[in-house]
């Protein structure tokens, strides 16, 4: 096991050392905001690689979570003056619970009938978040969030919640690994066609899809909701508008780049799409003055559908393809 998990090992640490060096080498304020995009991208992608890569259930629903996660944390800390860590804890349960009750419903579902269903969720939760004013504050949400401590130390600088999110993206990365490796993860392979899995044959041996659907639902909320609590902690702020439509198909694009089935392809995708996202603000209105963001939209469409076309175990796969080459070379 030792020798199995030593590349594995050798990754983590080179993961490691990169995270806490970008900050370092790269000091610009603009760049280390894009870097805590990422990192929060990264973990609610984290959960929807799980769910999608492992479980075979396609979800466009975790912005749902990832706002229960803000929008609960934000409350405990403003209205009932809860210790923001303990608010964080709660909202990941709370989302935990949500996501256990609405998973026994909505993943009785396959395919598209799934997806929709999820995405329902998503626009039930934005018009709550958008409506509930008393609780919520409404389209004009809730400013003034405290920020988190460690100790006597406030974090009130981007680049103390950069290291705190890719702090949290390490341990969620690491615990999903050995989830992965666990029982559950065995259970999940089998019942995923895409891994060589069978539902009926999985029943045959006494494995409940439904049981670890459920249960790997509830881990991917969790994971949302844990980003949630440190965006808006980390703003001091929280608007309906965070977690819209875009919001929930962002993560789908971000595990289909990076590869379904790949913890580290969630992680690559995450960064691959902040970056190219930027560019595209960038280069737009040079090439075509007055343009919004349709022209973004339309590239993310071209580059999905080159990556299913060409990629379709995502950018993960192309070491591997190249070593093929190599070998038939």
């Amino acid at each position: 096991m030792e020798n199995i998990n030593r590349p594995r090992y050798a990754s983590l640490a080179l993961f490691v050392i990169i995270v806490i060096v970008i900050p370092i080498v790269i000091k610009s304020p603009y760049l280390i905001t894009i870097g805590i995009f990422i990192g929060l991208y990264a973990l609610i992608s984290l959960g929807l690689s799980l769910l999608m890569g492992y479980a075979g259930q396609v979800s466009m629903g975790q912005s749902a979570f990832y706002g229960i996660g803000a929008y609960v944390s934000a409350i405990l800390t403003m209205k009932c003056g809860v210790n923001p860590w303990l608010a964080m804890i709660l909202a990941a349960l709370f989302s935990t619970l949500m996501a256990g009750l609405l998973g026994m419903v909505v993943l009785r579902l396959e395919g598209h009938l799934l997806a929709v269903a999820t995405l329902a969720l998503c626009i039930v939760f934005y018009t709550i978040f958008a409506q509930w004013k008393s609780m919520t504050g409404g389209v004009d949400g809730m400013p003034g969030i405290p920020k988190l401590s460690i100790g006597g130390l406030t974090l009130t600088r981007d680049f103390h919640y950069y290291y705190l999110i890719w702090a949290f993206v390490t341990v969620i990365l690491v615990f999903s690994f050995n989830v992965v490796d666990s029982r559950v993860g065995r259970a999940l392979r089998s019942i995923h066609h895409f891994l060589g899995g069978s539902e009926m044959a999985a029943k045959s041996l006494g494995i409940s899809p439904m049981k670890y659907k459920i249960q790997v639902f509830m881990l991917s909320a969790a994971y949302a909701s844990f980003a949630g609590s440190l965006y808006v902690h980390w703003l001091s702020l929280v608007t309906p508008s965070s977690f819209g439509f875009l919001t929930s198909i962002y993560p789908l694009i971000i595990v289909t780049l990076g590869g379904q089935g790949s913890l580290w392809g969630a992680i690559i995708g995450a960064a691959v799409f902040f970056i190219v996202a930027e560019g595209f603000r960038a280069l737009v209105p040079i090439l075509k003055p007055g343009t919004s963001g349709e022209y973004e939209i339309l590239a993310w469409g071209l580059m999905i559908i080159l990556v299913m076309q060409f990629l379709p175990r995502g950018l993960v796969s192309i070491p591997d393809i190249l070593k093929e080459k190599k070998t038939k070379g």
